[in-house]
């Protein structure tokens, strides 16, 4: 028998069976579990560069006194571990979307999968900017929530608050930036159009706002803008986006 007879060609997804599907499944999920124990190994190797690139808005903020202070023997491991599974995470996230696509890709038309490419590679990018508008605007957040206590309170910061809060600014940032993929997709898929979008201009602005001030983690207003601003600007970006896509 030839080789080729031996191995089942690509079928379609509705030729597949659900044996086929679930071993698709753990095949990318097999890859991602891989993938985010490299990567977590790697951040554990690089703990140090890693700390003080996330203490550095710390110590923008207060400068000449930015150290941590730990009350535990336990503390210094805990730390390293966390900030090694974020990395990870970090890390994996192109793979974890581009696992995503290529399990999902076989159920789509093919005018459907030209997309697949610029949807993951803007989430990507979008991900990234977010992070980084927040990383940005963090240390102006630490002297808002330095000063808004007084001056009776001195802040001696521990690093698993510390971090913590850094982490969870920069992933909320980043899925958030993720909206103008959200938006466009539903274009692509014919839920909205550019017309509807623009006639819920006034009250996209008006929950835009409210959502900024729902999610922003540290409830500052400079974080607050940080976040509102860009999301009405992909707001209408996705407006422009959906009018030439139709064109």
């Amino acid at each position: 028998m030839p080789p080729t007879a031996t191995k089942r060609a690509k079928a379609s997804p509705d030729a597949m069976t659900l044996v086929e599907h679930l071993a698709e499944l753990r095949r990318r999920v097999t890859v991602c579990a891989v993938m985010f124990v490299v990567a977590g190994t790697f951040a554990f190797i690089v703990y140090n560069p890693i700390l003080d690139f996330l203490k550095h808005p710390y110590c923008e903020a207060a400068a000449g006194h930015c150290a941590f202070y730990v009350t535990g023997p336990l503390d210094g491991l805990a730390i390293r571990v966390k900030i090694a599974a974020y990395g990870g995470l970090f890390l994996t996230f192109p793979v974890l979307l581009w696992e995503f696509w290529r399990f999902i890709t076989p159920g789509l038309r093919p005018t459907e999968k030209k997309y697949i490419v610029p949807f993951v590679s803007a989430s990507i990018v979008l991900f990234g900017c977010g992070c980084a508008v927040a990383y940005v605007i963090f240390p102006h957040a630490l002297r808002w929530l330095g000063d808004i206590g007084g001056p009776s309170l001195h802040q001696i910061y521990s690093p698993q608050n510390y971090l913590s809060l850094v982490l969870l600014m920069m992933v909320v940032f980043g899925i958030t930036f993720e909206f103008p993929v959200v938006v466009v997709s539903l274009e692509v898929a014919g839920v909205i159009t550019p017309r509807q979008l623009s006639s819920w201009r006034r009250w996209a602005i008006v929950i835009i706002v409210v959502v900024a001030g729902v999610v922003t983690p540290s409830s500052d207003p400079f974080s607050m803008l940080a976040m509102a601003v860009p999301l009405y600007v992909f707001y209408e970006l996705s407006i422009v986006v959906g009018r030439l896509m139709h064109r």
